[in-house]
């Protein structure tokens, strides 16, 4: 049945993906029509919004919502359309912001860990990554159930040299390569299982946060970069690259999670259209009454 549900599914993928931009950005549109119509997750959105904006009136979260529909179907047709971007194209799209220091841990031979969230184009910007810098990047994903569409989007992310390593290898994939200059990428504002994350408050409520990207920087002593995919117009992003970590062996548990949280809520509340608001973000409680920043062990 999976079978089926891709292969009917195909030649409208494919036919997206080879569209112009201009045009792609017109089936934009016209799915934004759709999305609007069928009321997509709005309930979850509005309330989303809600919880992180609380000063915001009902017609201001209403205008956020709009706008990030839009959004939303953009980067649907834009992520179909890196299937059959060039490397000009995509380099010309997607701007990449130079750093000295990143230059500079290359050249000392430095493996690092990126973090991200989904903000912007999460998408674009690991082409952009791979494309303009001498790291090998390898991002962590989560397979797929339809192993048609999971190809798919692998062979997506991993167009230009990107090595594409499902969650539960990460630990022996990053060991293996410990001889390369990597950037093991992380999108790492999904929402983590109550009982193993690391617990504080993001956009005015409890969060629970995947401990995976600080700990494995702690193991291996990788300098942890936090990165965005900026849209500075419709179709076209930059990636800023920012170191939050040099040294993750000296740090204390949770600190670099916290860093995180709070560098990703200062994107989010400077331009929050940009993010992913229909995701059930906070569908976890946090397990016990502490209100304070911390990790949260599995309980006995």
């Amino acid at each position: 049945m999976k079978a089926i549900v891709f292969y009917l599914t195909w030649p409208f993928l494919y036919l997206t993906a080879s569209l112009p931009f201009g045009l792609l950005y017109g089936m934009s549109d016209f799915l934004y029509s759709i999305l609007t119509l069928s009321g997509y997750r709005r309930t979850v959105v509005i309330r989303n919004l809600s919880n992180a904006f609380p000063e915001k009136s009902a017609l201001e979260i209403k205008s956020i919502a709009s706008e990030y529909y839009r959004y939303l179907c953009d980067v649907v047709v834009e992520s179909l359309k890196a299937t059959k971007m060039s490397e000009q194209e995509s380099k010309m799209r997607c701007r990449f912001r130079a750093a000295d220091w990143l230059d500079r841990l290359y050249k000392e031979q430095r493996s690092i860990i990126l973090v991200t969230g989904h903000y912007g184009n999460w998408e674009w910007g690991s082409a952009c990554f791979a494309l303009n810098t001498e790291f090998k990047l390898g991002v962590i994903y989560r397979p797929l159930a339809n192993k048609h569409f999971d190809k798919l989007v692998a062979r997506m992310r991993g167009r230009f040299g990107t090595k594409i390593i499902p969650q539960t290898r990460t630990l022996r994939e990053m060991a293996a390569d410990r001889q390369v200059v990597t950037a093991t990428a992380f999108v790492a504002d999904q929402s983590a299982p109550r009982d193993h994350a690391y617990w504080t408050t993001f956009l005015n409520q409890d969060t629970s946060i995947y401990t995976g990207p600080e700990k494995l920087a702690i193991k291996f002593n990788y300098p942890v970069v936090y990165v965005n995919t900026y849209r500075m117009r419709r179709g076209y992003y930059e990636l800023v690259p920012e170191l939050l970590c040099a040294n993750p062996s000296e740090t204390r548990e949770g600190e670099i999670s916290e860093a995180f949280a709070r560098r990703l809520e200062k994107d989010i509340v400077a331009s929050p259209v940009t993010w992913l608001w229909s995701h059930k973000r906070w569908k976890h409680q946090r397990p016990d009454t502490r209100k304070a920043p911390g990790i949260v062990s599995p309980q006995t």
